[in-house]
């Protein structure tokens, strides 16, 4: 898709910075052309081919429906990647992830991918294998990789349950790293752990204040000086700010709750992503255009209702709180970070 790029009028960019806003976001943003199936994404600058990279679960939504038992059509497939060279406006497909752990069938869901010194780790859901139901275990294991294509096993963390989903890592003001996570087992309730270098893990529980509803897809990130969390509640995204990435206040009402109207945009948006890049915030996330919501449990879905596409939004801060516009057109200027590009702004 062609898209025009867009300088503000007094030519200073974004936000005053000088960084022009950037181009109009596709919309979709991606759809993933194997299996229709793209969910879950996660950004990250790939330093070595100076492209950003988005990752995905895939789910085989494409499948004849005679071939679908139960929810087996979830499973079975392993993570997308997708490249820009334009910041985040077009996605072009790239393939899937290369990892040496378990057999062609193990299952991988939800990425979590940062950069530390200069080795890309990984932290993603394993199923070991396709099934037709949701009873069956779940780990998050740790990669490796110096190219963000071929991934080395480092370890299985040892979490609160035997179904943990949905990773995300942050490193924290004082070096360490925290690690948020869904823990099924306990009404699908968010968990953290911590980390002094990534390798070693310390579980710490439930996280206090984001406790009042169930919910998946943590994500984390830091702006306006203050800590952020999403999470995917089933109907939007449930917001929670921090000043210590301990204590979470919630915020009245979910971003992404009421369906867009653009081209399949049209369903709550799930399982985010950001990016801060620039002073500005971009919230990737996933909609299944063909349904309004999640699913009852027991009703009949065809590939209408299973396929679901990548969208993305900019998020605005006001008096302490965030919102978005989907409606509007996107405009998105993703900037290398500081060691490709020692002037950006964080």
């Amino acid at each position: 898709m062609l898209c025009a790029l867009l300088w503000g009028a007094t030519g200073l960019g974004a936000a005053g910075t000088g960084i022009p806003p950037g181009r109009i976001a596709a919309k979709p943003l991606f759809r993933d052309p194997v299996y229709d199936g793209a969910a879950d994404p996660v950004v990250i600058w790939n330093g070595q081919t100076k492209q950003w990279f988005l990752f995905y679960t895939n789910r085989r939504a494409n499948l004849p429906d005679d071939q679908i038992h139960g929810v087996d059509w979830v499973h079975g497939t392993h993570i997308g990647i997708a490249a820009s060279t334009d910041g985040g406006a077009d996605w072009t497909y790239r393939g899937t992830i290369q990892i040496d752990y378990g057999p062609p069938d193990y299952t991988q869901w939800a990425p979590e991918v940062v950069e530390h010194d200069g080795l890309y780790h990984m932290f993603l859901t394993i199923v070991p294998g396709i099934f037709t139901d949701w009873k069956h275990p779940r780990d998050i294991i740790h990669l490796t990789s110096h190219d963000l294509v071929k991934w080395h096993y480092e370890s299985t963390l040892q979490l609160s349950s035997t179904h943990v989903i949905d990773p995300c890592v942050h490193q924290l003001k004082d070096g360490t790293w925290r690690l948020w996570y869904n823990n099924e087992l306990d009404h699908k309730s968010i968990y953290y752990a911590d980390s002094p270098d990534l390798y070693t893990w310390t579980d710490r529980g439930k996280v206090a204040g984001v406790g009042d509803r169930p919910g998946e897809g943590p994500y984390v990130f830091e702006w306006q000086g203050l800590f952020w969390m999403l999470v995917d509640v089933w109907h939007g995204l449930g917001v929670y700010r921090s000043t210590d990435a301990l204590h979470w206040t919630a915020q009245a009402g979910n971003l992404l709750e009421k369906p867009g109207k653009g081209p399949d945009d049209t369903a709550n948006g799930g399982h985010p992503g950001v990016v801060v890049s620039g002073g500005r915030a971009w919230c990737f996330y996933f909609v299944h255009p063909g349904r309004m919501g999640t699913i009852p449990e027991g009703m009949p879905e065809g590939y209408a209702r299973r396929r679901s596409v990548i969208q993305v939004v900019e998020l605005k801060y006001t008096d302490g709180w965030l919102s978005c516009d989907r409606d509007q057109p996107t405009t998105i200027n993703l900037r290398p970070p500081p060691a490709d590009n020692p002037a950006v702004i964080p």
